[in-house]
Protein backbone atom coordinates (compact mmCIF):
# COMPACT_ATOMS: atom_id res chain seq x y z
CA UNK A 1 0.00 0.00 0.00
CA UNK A 2 1.42 3.39 -0.96
CA UNK A 3 1.93 6.25 1.47
CA UNK A 4 -0.86 8.32 -0.13
CA UNK A 5 -3.33 5.44 0.39
CA UNK A 6 -2.49 5.26 4.08
CA UNK A 7 -2.96 9.02 4.51
CA UNK A 8 -6.09 9.31 2.38
CA UNK A 9 -7.69 5.85 2.10
CA UNK A 10 -10.27 6.85 -0.53
CA UNK A 11 -7.82 8.65 -2.85
CA UNK A 12 -7.43 5.84 -5.40
CA UNK A 13 -10.84 4.23 -4.98
CA UNK A 14 -13.21 4.60 -7.92
CA UNK A 15 -16.31 6.65 -7.19
CA UNK A 16 -19.50 4.81 -6.27
CA UNK A 17 -21.36 3.84 -9.44
CA UNK A 18 -25.01 4.61 -9.77
CA UNK A 19 -27.30 2.42 -11.86
CA UNK A 20 -27.00 3.36 -15.51
CA UNK A 21 -30.00 4.80 -17.29
CA UNK A 22 -31.60 3.12 -20.27
CA UNK A 23 -29.21 4.50 -22.92
CA UNK A 24 -26.22 5.32 -20.72
CA UNK A 25 -23.07 3.27 -21.12
CA UNK A 26 -21.06 2.57 -17.97
CA UNK A 27 -17.57 3.96 -18.60
CA UNK A 28 -16.03 2.56 -15.43
CA UNK A 29 -14.20 4.74 -12.91
CA UNK A 30 -14.28 8.38 -13.95
CA UNK A 31 -13.12 11.77 -12.71
CA UNK A 32 -15.69 14.46 -11.94
CA UNK A 33 -14.42 17.60 -13.68
CA UNK A 34 -14.47 21.08 -12.20
CA UNK A 35 -17.54 23.00 -13.37
CA UNK A 36 -19.47 26.23 -12.79
CA UNK A 37 -23.21 26.90 -13.04
CA UNK A 38 -24.82 30.26 -13.79
CA UNK A 39 -28.44 31.27 -14.23
CA UNK A 40 -30.06 34.09 -16.18
CA UNK A 41 -33.79 34.67 -16.69
CA UNK A 42 -33.53 32.96 -20.11
CA UNK A 43 -31.06 30.09 -19.59
CA UNK A 44 -28.66 28.17 -17.40
CA UNK A 45 -24.96 28.28 -18.26
CA UNK A 46 -22.52 25.49 -17.48
CA UNK A 47 -18.75 25.79 -17.87
CA UNK A 48 -16.89 22.48 -17.58
CA UNK A 49 -13.09 22.22 -17.40
CA UNK A 50 -11.92 19.22 -19.47
CA UNK A 51 -8.14 19.56 -19.97
CA UNK A 52 -6.80 17.35 -22.75
CA UNK A 53 -10.22 16.59 -24.26
CA UNK A 54 -10.89 17.32 -27.94
CA UNK A 55 -14.18 17.43 -29.82
CA UNK A 56 -13.74 13.83 -30.97
CA UNK A 57 -13.41 12.63 -27.34
CA UNK A 58 -16.49 14.47 -26.08
CA UNK A 59 -19.93 12.95 -25.60
CA UNK A 60 -22.77 15.22 -24.47
CA UNK A 61 -26.26 13.76 -23.94
CA UNK A 62 -29.48 15.14 -22.50
CA UNK A 63 -32.41 12.86 -21.74
CA UNK A 64 -34.97 12.17 -19.01
CA UNK A 65 -34.03 15.26 -16.98
CA UNK A 66 -30.30 14.43 -16.99
CA UNK A 67 -27.40 16.18 -18.72
CA UNK A 68 -24.37 13.89 -19.05
CA UNK A 69 -20.91 15.01 -20.17
CA UNK A 70 -18.23 12.38 -20.84
CA UNK A 71 -14.77 13.44 -21.99
CA UNK A 72 -11.90 11.17 -22.97
CA UNK A 73 -8.39 12.56 -23.30
CA UNK A 74 -6.55 12.06 -26.56
CA UNK A 75 -3.06 11.81 -25.02
CA UNK A 76 -1.47 8.38 -25.25
CA UNK A 77 1.67 7.31 -23.40
CA UNK A 78 4.65 6.81 -25.74
CA UNK A 79 5.95 3.22 -25.84
CA UNK A 80 9.42 4.03 -24.53
CA UNK A 81 8.00 6.19 -21.74
CA UNK A 82 8.85 5.28 -18.15
CA UNK A 83 6.50 7.11 -15.80
CA UNK A 84 8.18 8.28 -12.62
CA UNK A 85 5.35 10.48 -11.35
CA UNK A 86 2.08 11.62 -12.82
CA UNK A 87 -0.49 13.96 -11.25
CA UNK A 88 -3.43 12.87 -13.40
CA UNK A 89 -4.80 9.51 -14.43
CA UNK A 90 -6.04 8.31 -17.81
CA UNK A 91 -9.59 7.92 -16.48
CA UNK A 92 -12.27 9.74 -18.49
CA UNK A 93 -14.18 12.71 -17.15
CA UNK A 94 -17.86 12.29 -16.31
CA UNK A 95 -20.30 14.93 -15.12
CA UNK A 96 -23.98 14.16 -14.56
CA UNK A 97 -26.39 17.01 -13.77
CA UNK A 98 -30.10 16.54 -13.10
CA UNK A 99 -32.43 19.35 -14.14
CA UNK A 100 -36.04 18.23 -13.49
CA UNK A 101 -37.09 18.91 -17.12
CA UNK A 102 -36.56 22.66 -16.72
CA UNK A 103 -34.43 22.77 -19.88
CA UNK A 104 -35.56 22.96 -23.52
CA UNK A 105 -33.45 20.04 -24.78
CA UNK A 106 -33.95 20.93 -28.45
CA UNK A 107 -32.20 24.30 -28.02
CA UNK A 108 -29.10 23.25 -26.06
CA UNK A 109 -25.90 24.75 -27.48
CA UNK A 110 -22.36 23.69 -26.59
CA UNK A 111 -18.88 24.72 -27.69
CA UNK A 112 -15.47 23.35 -26.71
CA UNK A 113 -12.42 25.61 -26.85
CA UNK A 114 -9.00 24.73 -25.38
CA UNK A 115 -10.43 22.18 -22.94
CA UNK A 116 -13.22 24.48 -21.71
CA UNK A 117 -16.75 23.31 -22.54
CA UNK A 118 -19.45 25.99 -22.42
CA UNK A 119 -23.03 24.74 -22.50
CA UNK A 120 -26.10 26.94 -22.82
CA UNK A 121 -29.25 25.29 -21.45
CA UNK A 122 -32.27 27.43 -22.41
CA UNK A 123 -35.10 27.27 -19.91
CA UNK A 124 -38.33 25.69 -21.05
CA UNK A 125 -41.15 28.15 -21.75
CA UNK A 126 -43.19 26.82 -18.81
CA UNK A 127 -40.74 28.13 -16.19
CA UNK A 128 -39.72 31.45 -17.79
CA UNK A 129 -41.11 34.55 -16.09
CA UNK A 130 -44.02 36.14 -17.99
CA UNK A 131 -45.47 39.62 -17.94
CA UNK A 132 -49.23 39.46 -17.51
CA UNK A 133 -51.33 42.29 -18.88
CA UNK A 134 -54.07 43.50 -16.60
CA UNK A 135 -57.26 44.79 -18.26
Amino acid sequence: MSLINTLIPTFNRPPARRPSRSGAVDIGPAIKPAYELRETPEAFGVTVHLPGVGKDGLDLTAEEGVLRVVGRRAWKRPEAWATLYRETSDAPYELVLEHENMVDVGKIHAELTDGILRISLPKSEAIKPRKIAVS
